[in-house]
């Protein structure tokens, strides 16, 4: 199962690459840059549907492919890992975009749009997919883990501290300005928040897993 929601996610990444190949093709026909292009309401709609129907896609992939609850989150966490890094993998083989990590990019729209460098997606992805790995292997180990409610509320701030640093600057982006400076701050605090508390919950397990092995 691991290995078909990993090609899953790479072939996701191909084909949402090249959508946004050809959107770039019409709005950005010199290369996509910011302030973004003023688009068609219908086509703001289209666009709108399909960021939400990529999400419904992934959620699917980890309902049907876990056994558990925990399971498939970590599916959901895994497929969304590798759908996002390859996403930029795949538009920098397709059209050598981008050509930097710390080049900006329109990263969802929904609600408002996110903007932010590369990197910074990249990192929240690579954290992902560490997370569901440990927590797959655990589960074939037959060793799930259990965490308290207080941990996962954790995880869900820091992840909301993370969408904030993307979202910070949306009303200029909208109204078609520049972004100004990445709020490292915030994205930084989020992340090494939510990865320390998941190395914290990890420890937690490891009595249990003295226990078993007695």
């Amino acid at each position: 199962m691991l290995l078909w929601v990993s090609i899953f996610g790479i072939a996701m990444a191909y084909m949402e690459a090249a959508i946004v190949v050809y959107l770039r093709m019409i709005f950005y026909p010199e290369g996509f840059d910011f302030p973004l292009s003023a688009a068609p309401s219908t086509t703001i709609f289209i666009e709108l549907g399909r960021e939400a129907a990529t999400i419904v896609m992934l959620v699917a992939v980890g309902i049907i492919s876990g056994r558990s609850k925990i399971e498939r989150f970590a599916y959901l966490l895994l497929s969304f890992g590798i759908w996002d890094i390859m996403y930029y993998v795949w538009l920098w083989v397709q059209i050598g975009w981008p050509p930097s990590l710390f080049t900006w990019d329109i990263l969802f729209l929904i609600p408002v749009p996110w903007v932010g460098p590369v990197i910074a997606p990249v990192l929240v992805s690579i954290a992902m997919i560490w997370a569901a790995l440990w927590i797959i292997m655990r589960e074939e180990k037959g060793r799930s883990p259990k965490f308290t409610h207080w941990a996962w509320w954790g995880e869900i701030a820091a992840g909301l501290i993370i969408i904030i640093s993307f979202i910070y600057d949306a009303g200029n982006v909208s109204a078609g300005g520049y972004p100004n400076p990445f709020r490292w701050d915030i994205f930084a605090f989020g992340l090494l928040a939510g990865v320390i508390l998941f190395c914290y919950m990890m420890r937690s397990q490891a009595p249990k897993i003295s226990r078993e092995l007695e």
